[in-house]
């Protein structure tokens, strides 16, 4: 079994953890575990998926030795205001990451939904929803971080803590990110300090006042990233002055933002 535990601040607020070698996906056992029955406040962590997904049902390729964790949650707030759990995450690990990664490293968060080291990425972050029989939603957070490997022929560049010279193992970087989370959550309070949460998502976002390219049903929307509005929507100053808010769709940046589409 993997030497994953839980720091003093999760194991204060009460989180389990699950540790395995190898998984198929810890967002599925998570899942899994809601459906039979868990009340969630769970951390489902793993060196390997052999099994793993991103966004729009994407593969994610994860290396023996990367961070795989997910936490269970079954929270009471409804569905729309759980979705904005996703900047908590954000948030929470790229906190973790900053304050171990070795020498000057600009660590920033990319919409929606990744980290980013010095412009490559270093980890993501994969929101899923489940209805239970009484009506509530199980919400699987799911964390992937390149620990020892990046995957190689992306779109993008991506990096592993390796690549930058750190010697953390998935078990430290975990244990940092089930504290920080406790944190980033403890603001959230159900949704009611979710401006709070993206007040600090903004501070740490990238790209904010840089062009951008964001890629929608085959469709390009171009112009000026403004900011990020309370609703948790991307803004766009397109390039004929309108402001656009986008809720989904895949992000370029500097000189891919260029080329996009």
């Amino acid at each position: 079994m993997a030497a994953f535990s839980l720091g003093a601040k999760a194991r204060a607020a009460g989180y389990r953890l699950a540790g395995y070698d190898s998984i198929g996906s810890t967002n599925t056992e998570a899942l899994r575990a809601a459906t039979a029955g868990d009340p969630g406040g769970i951390w489902f962590c793993a060196l390997q998926q052999t099994e793993g997904r991103g966004r729009r049902g994407r593969p994610w390729a994860s290396a023996p030795g990367n961070l795989a964790a997910t936490l269970l949650l079954v929270p009471e707030a409804d569905p729309g205001i759980a979705a904005t759990l996703g900047f908590v995450a954000g948030v929470a690990l790229n906190q973790a990451l900053a304050g171990m990664l070795p020498g000057a490293r600009t660590i920033a968060l990319k919409w929606p939904n990744d980290v980013l080291a010095d412009g490559a990425k270093l980890a993501g972050i994969l929101l899923e929803a489940h209805k239970l029989d009484d009506g509530r939603h199980a919400v699987a957070i799911g964390f992937g971080v390149n620990i020892v490997a990046a995957p190689k022929a992306l779109p993008y560049p991506a990096v592993s803590l390796a690549d930058l010279g750190s010697a953390l193992d998935a078990a430290a970087v975990f244990e940092a990110l089930g504290d920080f989370w406790v944190d980033c959550f403890a603001l959230w309070r159900d949704g009611l300090g979710i401006g709070e949460v993206l007040t600090l998502w903004r501070q740490m976002a990238a790209g904010i006042g840089a062009p951008v390219a964001v890629s929608q049903n085959g469709a390009v929307v171009r112009g000026i990233f403004e900011t990020i509005d309370d609703s948790g929507r991307l803004i766009v100053r397109a390039d004929n002055d309108e402001r656009v808010a986008i809720t989904a769709g895949d992000v370029h940046f500097g000189g891919t933002a260029s080329v996009a589409g």
